[in-house]
């Protein structure tokens, strides 16, 4: 059986998501993640993060698609096992990257979610 943290984080996740054409979607997840988790402070901070870890999972498996089309286009070039490795490598410092601005704005806007349960 699914836990209601985690199934709110499992909503905050889907904002997360959908609302990723939006600057700094990951706190609105996390914060409506927090919010229906009707949360205190470092309860809402961990729904929040969860939030965010949950949804990095699709934006990893983006990137791995990006890498493997960025690969099939580059073996017909010369060097293209050094462009396809470059890439990569790219690829995974931004995933590295990305991880930790999802899952860190993910666990603000879960203390923001719990301040908006405290507050309302």
């Amino acid at each position: 059986m699914v836990s209601d943290s985690t199934l709110h984080a499992l909503l905050g996740a889907v904002v997360t998501v959908v609302l990723s054409f939006v600057p700094f979607s990951p706190v609105l997840g996390g914060g409506v993640a927090a919010y229906l988790n009707g949360a205190d402070a470092s309860r809402g901070l961990r729904v929040g993060a969860l939030s965010g870890a949950i949804a990095t999972v699709p934006l990893v498996l983006f990137g791995l698609l990006l890498v493997s089309f960025l690969g099939l286009f580059a073996l017909g070039v010369e060097g293209g096992v050094a462009f396809g490795i470059g890439s990569l490598l790219v690829i995974i410092v931004f995933g590295v990257i990305a991880a930790v601005y999802t899952v860190g704005l993910s666990a603000l806007g879960g203390y923001l979610g719990s301040y908006l349960v405290d507050e309302v």
